[in-house]
């Protein structure tokens, strides 16, 4: 028997781009892969009847339809329905994530966000070629979405330093949260409560993120972005489905913290010289009413400050509400320099006496 028939996995990849197929074809060379190139669903389709491939890297949107996915979709089913067994791992820019968690309802078992790391394409090559336990299990594939839609614990800038904490009350969580840097001067942030619970809460979760990611490097403000969340969720969700958000940009050559609150918990702001603020709302939810309106405020910011949003999780651990309690920890903690405000309150989140819910923090230290 061939060497190659024992100890190389062969991969389809199918994209109508050129580039990114020879992108591919020499990263999977790399890695020790064998690969067949694809541009077109029709020759896709040619590929998947000739041979067994241990994988298949899916682009879902091709020259007929460019925006969509729905010709993406339809060659995924066809692909799935003709070899079952065999791991299908999609494509997608990030203001189409909606798009990879339809795909993974209709069979995919996981996807790559476009502009693709290599690390991270043969990471899910290297663990879906090799049949990881799991990874049918509908729970599992949400909880490896958002894990990939939230940000890292750590995230330093030459301006501001982020902390990021998140524990979800069950297998999967309802929490939003986003760090996003934008043109090296301005850093945009957003924090939100999605309703409901499960797949459902995480699916809505997902959208919410590609809401904001479609529009975010076009750095329009944060009463826009929410008008555009809005919409968006307002015409693709039932009535019921709906989020809290605060998303706030800061803009380093003014010094100024431009948010919109949207019916969210309020953020707690500490200042260098003791003060604490809370960011109130500013408008309502997102998802409810199709024509509400946003508000917007403006706030200066100065070396040291702190500011640490989070989901209502954490007001709702404590007995008696939470929201004082939160104020006073944040000013005591950020007086004593601590570098670990999330860790902090999320340990006495699980030692409190009130509900049990997601619990997510985020916190902004501004340089």
């Amino acid at each position: 028997m061939p060497l190659e028939a024992v100890a190389i996995r062969r991969v389809l990849v199918v994209d109508d781009f050129p580039d990114v197929l020879e992108a591919m074809r020499l990263l999977l060379k790399g890695a020790g892969y064998a690969s067949d190139l694809a541009a077109s669903p029709a020759s896709a389709m040619e590929r998947v009847f000739e041979r067994d491939y241990d994988l298949v890297l899916l682009d879902m949107n091709y020259a007929r339809d460019t925006t969509s996915g729905e010709e993406g979709i339809a060659l995924l089913e066809r692909i799935h329905a003709a070899r079952p067994g065999t791991p299908i791992i999609v494509m997608t820019a990030w203001s189409t994530i909606e798009l990879a968690v339809r795909a993974m309802q209709r069979g995919a078992r996981d996807f790559i966000a476009k502009p693709f790391e290599n690390e991270r394409v043969i990471e899910l090559l290297d663990r879906h070629s090799a049949g990881a336990p799991g990874a049918d299990d509908p729970i599992a594939m949400a909880r490896r979405v958002q894990r990939r839609l939230l940000p890292p614990a750590r995230l330093r800038t030459p301006f501001a330093e982020c902390s990021f904490l998140s524990r979800p009350a069950g297998e999967i969580g309802g929490d939003y949260c986003d760090v996003v840097p934008i043109r090296d001067q301005q850093l945009a942030f957003g924090l939100g409560d999605v309703s409901g619970k499960g797949i459902p809460a995480a699916l809505l979760m997902s959208s919410l993120h590609a809401g904001v990611r479609s529009r975010i490097q076009e750095t329009p403000g944060p009463g826009e972005i929410a008008r555009t969340v809005n919409r968006l969720l307002c015409g693709s969700t039932a009535p019921e489905n709906y989020a809290t958000l605060f998303f706030g940009v800061y803009d380093k050559p003014s010094g100024l913290l431009h948010y919109a609150n949207c019916g969210h918990v309020p953020g707690v702001l500490w200042r260098t010289n003791g003060a604490v603020t809370e960011l109130a709302a500013t408008g309502t939810v997102v998802g409810l009413l199709e024509n509400a309106d946003f508000g917007e405020q403006i706030l200066r910011i100065a070396s040291g400050d702190r500011l640490v949003l989070f989901s209502d999780g954490l007001p709702d651990s404590q007995p008696d509400g939470g929201r004082d309690w939160i104020a006073r920890s944040v000013s005591m903690l950020a007086a004593a320099n601590s570098t670990s405000i999330p860790e902090a309150l999320a340990a006495a989140a699980a030692g409190g006496t009130g509900e049990i819910d997601d619990v997510t923090i985020l916190e902004v230290r501004f340089t």
